[in-house]
């Protein structure tokens, strides 16, 4: 039987092997999901997110409980940390919503466009702080000192003998405006002040961009995650996606490739209209993740011999499906893909996905 260490060191390889879109001994399969793990085990909601030591002991007993995933995308219950991304409020289970209701953003309009100018000015690490505490109600102390345990929770996580996947995250800058905003005033915008509200863009992304570069120098991963949520080419015209959205996807990726890690490209939605573009990115140094709605099969024409995808497997699938229809699917993509695929559900595992339907999944790329 072999030691944790060395399976961790086997996983580490395989995932390693797959980003530099080498072959591998089967295809790696990540756990993208952290909810699911509480429902899982029996755990509600509202106890699995009081706090991130607690969600993260969950997620490393149900990495235990399955055995074959390589490793994981998240180490703790994201759920809290999510005013801190989206610049929005969160309702949560046990707090404003029943104890086994998935945690919800509630998106609404509390950044005003006079916001705009105190960011402008002040700039985005002055800003943000006083804004996350007085209008989202978050005391951001008291999450900023529970949030020193993320790295005691990524040892342990490896400890269990599994890869932390991409232990550094971040979000497209777009993202800010448009959860604080709300998105359709923040696509107002657009329109209505494009040369303001570019500028904002511009100061939050120098800030943001530094401090992601601290963080990599620091922890040295060899993934960072970085979302554009709801940067998806089909919800602009290709001029404003253009400008609002893949100029900073494109600027956040190489800097994550200039400090020596691979970027890995989280797109939800739809992004056929504009895979080209990732073409610019150097070969093994970015990873496409789609969330099952952008056609894996043109993704694979357009990029599979530049980079990686991760993926794909639709979470209706995976709560709809059954084992058949998973495992057939899973093979299927796993041979037409080929070396380059790193396998996992679209997106996050739904909390109702069913158990016999991620053991198809594993058994696809295991053989078992």
């Amino acid at each position: 039987m072999k030691t944790t260490q060395e399976l961790y060191n086997e996983r580490l390889n395989r995932l390693r092997k797959a980003l530099a879109l080498e072959k591998v001994d089967r295809t790696p399969v990540l756990m993208a999901g952290d909810a699911f793990c509480a429902i899982q085990q029996g755990i509600k909601l509202s106890d699995f997110c009081k706090s991130i030591e607690s969600s993260n002991k969950v997620i490393v007993d149900s990495l235990k409980a399955f055995e074959d995933f390589d490793g994981a995308t998240t180490t703790f219950a994201a759920a809290r940390t999510f005013p801190l991304i989206f610049m929005s409020k969160i309702k949560l289970p046990g707090r404003e919503l029943p104890d086994n209701m998935l945690w919800q953003l509630d998106e609404r309009e509390t950044m005003t466009v006079e916001d705009y100018d105190q960011i402008i000015n002040k700039g985005w690490n002055d800003f943000m702080p006083s804004f996350v505490e007085n209008k989202l109600n978050i005391d951001l102390a008291a999450l900023t000192e529970e949030m020193a345990y993320i790295p005691q929770a990524k040892k342990n996580v490896e400890d269990a003998g599994f890869v932390v996947y991409s232990p550094v995250v971040t979000t497209t800058v777009n993202e800010y405006l448009g959860g604080g905003r709300s998105m359709a005033k923040f696509m107002r915008d657009l329109y209505r002040m494009p040369d303001k509200v570019e500028a904002v863009l511009d100061v939050i992304q120098k800030d943001t961009i530094e401090s992601l570069r601290q963080q990599i120098r620091q922890m040295k991963p060899d993934v960072v995650f970085v979302s554009p949520a709801r940067g998806a080419s089909e919800f602009y015209s290709p001029k404003l996606w253009e400008r609002f959205v893949w100029k900073y996807i494109k600027e956040t990726a190489d800097a994550v490739i200039e400090e020596g890690a691979i970027c890995d490209i989280h797109c939800d939605s739809s992004w056929e209209r504009d895979l080209d573009y990732f073409k610019a990115f150097p070969k093994g140094k970015c990873v496409f993740e789609t969330d099952g709605t952008t056609d894996i099969y043109k993704i694979k024409e357009k990029l599979g011999d530049r980079m990686c995808i991760k993926g794909d497997v639709p979470s209706q699938k995976l709560v709809l499906g059954n084992p058949d229809e998973i495992y057939d699917y899973c093979t299927r993509i796993i041979k037409d893909v080929g070396p380059g695929l790193i396998l996992s559900s679209g997106c996050t595992i739904p909390p109702n996905a069913k158990l016999e339907n991620i053991k198809a999944m594993l058994a696809a790329a295991t053989g078992k």
